[in-house]
């Protein structure tokens, strides 16, 4: 008996071994993150929205868990690069705005991304749609980590109006006015270039805006199928709902919300199309998928209940709808409030994917794994969260307070999201704590103008559009 029972507690241990092995060495996941333009915090249904339908996005957010103080930068290009190298996009891209076609900056090939650190892991990487972090040779996401690349290198308004570039569909084409500067117009703008890895495909003009969505999707189940054997990384960061607003055309006319609420839908779609080739090809346990913004809504869109748009570092024009999905590990229908942000990508991916972060350059986000998989130990990342604008600090966040600089508005959010009760005159000590957070920034990324914390941004000599004005294609970019 004595005998049976030790035989017995010992296969007891060897399963026990064996199971914390299998833990230890099952597969790092596959990764899809899915960014959204100009995406507004209420337009979707997780996050309120009763005007736009996407019941794909209802069903990722019952499945998976809502973030909800998600936060980007206030526009494109500070937000992507703060998405690809795990930093305030200051640090990575000291620029005041955004990148435009042709200019001879853009985020330097010293940067470490994202696809890099996950491609040394083995995986193949791929992006689909908007980059807009520089449309020169050295700038181009294939010399950043992405084995391929397909769509357009900066947003689907920079362009010539005669193009449709600056027009909603079905708008009449502006026309040139010689009284106001060519800037002002856009003709000052070389044509939209849509390209497949370092090869300009052709113009894009209005209509072909209307495909745009269809075709990023195409390409992206595409890739996902060809790859489902391998580990993979897809990047998929839509042009739309960014203005000008071309819905496909089996979306126009069809949804409560004009042209717009026509863009969110088919984006939806889009969104539920990937997940049901996640889930047709048995990939669902093992695919990690985020779904986030770049920035926050426009006046077109829906921010409530928070303040302000794009551009401003009101909650409204950094918070996003975000959303983390991978069945069996995010836990279902959960919410966490926790401080994220895309400076979060970079760390969480290449920890799970098992690959070491680096540890030459200063990261500013963390691995948020624990918190996405909802361990009862999970502790914050981060108490404090900088919202910069261009390279001015506008407001500090600690815990639920947050304060803008200039004005000393103080504002709690958990009671008053919406940031519209000033309190900062009743609580002197948490003005002064959030300053000397702020001041804390002085000596690294600097409260204004280039920190010693930032790093230099990429430059080239000699820069030029990807098509000219005259619609040529630059010498060894043309489709063979």
């Amino acid at each position: 008996m004595f005998g049976r029972f030790c035989l017995a507690l010992a296969w007891l241990v060897f399963c026990q071994h064996e199971l914390a092995n299998a833990a230890v060495n099952e597969a790092p996941p596959n990764f899809i993150v899915i960014n959204i333009d100009d995406l507004g915090y209420a337009d979707i249904g997780p996050f309120g929205s009763t005007l736009n339908r996407t019941p794909h996005l209802d069903r990722m957010a019952q499945e998976g868990r809502k973030l909800t103080s998600f936060y980007a930068a206030p526009v494109c290009s500070p937000s992507r690069a703060s998405l690809m190298t795990g930093c305030y996009p200051k640090r990575a891209l000291p620029i005041p705005h955004v990148l435009f076609p042709g200019n001879d900056v853009g985020l330097a090939p010293s940067e470490v991304t994202v696809a890099e650190l996950l491609k040394q892991q083995g995986y193949a990487t791929a992006i689909i749609g908007k980059w807009h972090l520089g449309d020169q040779p050295e700038f181009l996401p294939t010399r950043q980590g992405f084995d391929s690349y397909f769509g357009l290198p900066y947003s689907n308004d920079m362009g010539p109006a005669a193009d449709g570039v600056k027009s909603n569909l079905g708008d009449p084409l502006p026309q040139p006015n010689a009284n106001v500067k060519k800037k002002a117009q856009g003709q000052g703008q070389p044509p939209l270039p849509l390209m497949r890895n370092e090869t300009v495909v052709q113009r894009v003009l209005a209509q072909d805006q209307t495909t745009l969505v269809a075709r990023y999707t195409d390409e992206a189940v595409k890739f996902i199928t060809e790859n489902k054997a391998k580990r993979f990384f897809l990047y998929l960061p839509h042009n739309a709902v960014h203005f000008p607003l071309y819905p496909g055309a089996a979306f126009q006319g069809k949804s409560q919300n004009g042209l717009y609420g026509d863009g969110v839908e088919e984006m939806d779609w889009s969104v539920g199309r990937v997940l049901d080739t996640v889930r047709e090809l048995g990939l669902a346990n093992n695919t990690f998928v985020l779904f986030t913004s770049d920035n926050g809504g426009t006046p077109r869109a829906k921010n409530t209940p928070l303040r302000g748009h794009k551009a401003s570092t009101w909650e409204g024009g950094m918070r996003t709808p975000t959303i983390a999905w991978w069945p069996g590990k995010i836990p279902a229908g959960t919410t966490s409030d926790a401080i994220t942000g895309m400076i979060d990508v970079l760390p969480t991916l290449v920890t799970l994917a098992g690959g070491t972060l680096p540890t030459d350059r200063k990261l500013d986000g963390a691995n948020i794994a624990p918190l996405l998989f909802g361990e009862p130990n999970a502790k914050p990342v981060r108490d404090s969260f900088y919202f910069y604008r261009g390279l001015k600090l506008e407001a500090v966040r600690s815990g639920s307070w947050k304060l803008h600089l200039e004005k000393g508005e103080l504002f709690h959010l958990e009671s008053d999201i919406g940031e519209s009760n000033n309190v900062a005159a009743a609580n002197s000590d948490v003005v002064a704590k959030l300053r000397a957070i702020a001041d804390a920034m002085k000596e690294d990324l600097g409260i204004d103008g280039i920190g010693p914390g930032c790093r230099p941004l990429g430059k080239v000599h000699n820069a030029q559009p990807l098509i000219n004005h005259d619609g040529q294609i630059r010498a060894g970019f043309e489709a063979k």
